[in-house]
């Protein structure tokens, strides 16, 4: 990613101006790190864990009706872990010691999401294709292949969570395993 270094420097000025922050990380709500600065913490299992909870914390926010998903707090024993939107497709999680003063961590996190947010969108506008491929030759006649299901097409859970709101389902979607069932009458 081309903006990696301006990420990883929006991250080291974080940590600069909240001295009570241990870590803090930039990954794709796909689970990749994007950038991190979290000495003692492995990075990939932090971002995957990231995604896990970003998935849950969508999920409760769209079925409270809360809107789209803005941050996560979670508080330990010896201190805590906070996760930001940050863009449409990446989220800020950092680490913090229990004596952090919450309000500091929230508004310096916000900004730094909201930058690191607008250099990873601009990342990747600037990687989609610039021209469209070729078109494809005429098929062959004859029967047409079946068409290969592959693990993401088998299962929901497969899917990357968005950040903005979700659309209301179709109903030729079925309702997932935690979704109640309802019926409609026309």
């Amino acid at each position: 990613m081309a903006a990696q270094p301006e990420i990883l420097a929006e991250l080291r000025q974080l940590r600069a101006r909240v001295p009570q922050l241990t870590g803090a990380l930039v990954a794709g709500v796909d689970g990749l790190v994007l950038a991190h600065d979290t000495p003692g913490v492995e990075a990939e299992g932090m971002a995957a864990l990231t995604a896990t909870s970003l998935a849950v914390a969508v999920r409760l926010a769209d079925t409270t009706g809360r809107g789209a998903f803005r941050e996560l707090l979670v508080r330990g024993v010896h201190g805590y872990v906070a996760t930001y939107a940050a863009g449409e497709s990446a989220v800020l999680t950092v680490l913090a010691q229990d004596r952090v003063n919450v309000g500091r961590l929230h508004l310096e996190s916000r900004r730094c999401g909201t930058r690191v947010g607008e250099l990873v969108d601009a990342a990747e506008r600037t990687r989609a294709p610039a021209a469209t491929p070729p078109p494809a030759a005429a098929p062959a006649p004859g029967p047409a292949p079946a068409p290969t299901r592959t693990a993401a097409a088998r299962t929901r859970s497969a899917r990357t969570p968005r950040l903005t709101t979700t659309e209301p389902r179709t109903a030729t979607e079925p309702p997932t395993a935690t979704e109640p069932r309802t019926t409609t009458e026309s």
